[in-house]
């Protein structure tokens, strides 16, 4: 039981690879085995170390039990693969900063095949007994198995603001920069890094916050 009691439920968000926050973050919960710990998609573009963060990611892996979801920017990333229009899509919305972060000269050629499968393996939605958590948003009345991609990694909260889900879970979501919001039914954690803004984790049960600046300069809680 007290290995039970032990046990964290804790959501990241939108990291876009600015991997010193990650990493000070990290250090800052202290990942242990009994942990899950879902990141909220969104791990590249924009930063400097799009590289460095999926690395960290994979080594997270051996500390906890990792639940990656898909963001829109991996969604462009896979989608890039064999698709030369969807390449240069992928590029304008942040990709070149992404392939640079794998060597001055770098192309798609030079990703490692272990980031190619860790981005495969992201799951669209993660579900608990109490909580959902995904990358954007949400229809309210469907079940998460029943909903678009453009919802659940495109559509964000300005664009349509969500309705408490059938579910009666609360959901976790990123993608909207913005501070936390907390609106009982769902919350939001995406706080604008890549943006100049934060990085930021959330143990959802105690909702314990812990956030970082893009550099990893701790914020005291």
């Amino acid at each position: 039981m007290a290995e039970e009691k032990s046990k964290r439920l804790i959501a990241i968000g939108d990291i876009h690879g600015h991997s010193l926050a990650l990493q000070a973050l990290l250090s800052q919960i202290s990942p242990k085995k009994g942990d899950v710990i879902v990141t909220l998609g969104d791990y590249i573009n924009r930063g400097p170390d799009s590289c460095g963060v999926l690395d960290t990611l994979l080594g997270l892996q051996e500390q906890c039990q990792l639940i990656p979801i898909l963001g829109n920017h991996e969604e462009m990333m896979l989608d890039s693969r064999d698709d030369h229009h969807a390449e240069q899509r992928w590029r304008f919305h942040g990709g070149e900063a992404t392939i640079r972060s794998y060597g001055d000269n770098a192309g798609v050629n030079q990703i490692p095949q272990s980031h190619w499968d860790f981005l495969s393996q992201c799951c669209s939605y993660y579900e608990t007994g109490k909580f959902i958590f995904t990358h954007a948003n949400y229809c309210w009345y469907s079940a998460l198995n029943d909903q678009p991609s453009s919802l659940l990694r495109w559509l964000s909260l300005e664009e349509t603001a969500p309705r408490p889900h059938v579910s009666g879970k609360t959901v976790i979501l990123g993608h909207t920069p913005g501070s936390v919001r907390d609106e009982g039914f769902y919350r939001c954690i995406d706080t604008g890094c890549g943006f100049e803004g934060l990085l930021t984790a959330m143990d959802v049960e105690s909702k314990r916050v812990w956030q970082v600046t893009e550099t990893g300069e701790i914020l005291e809680a």
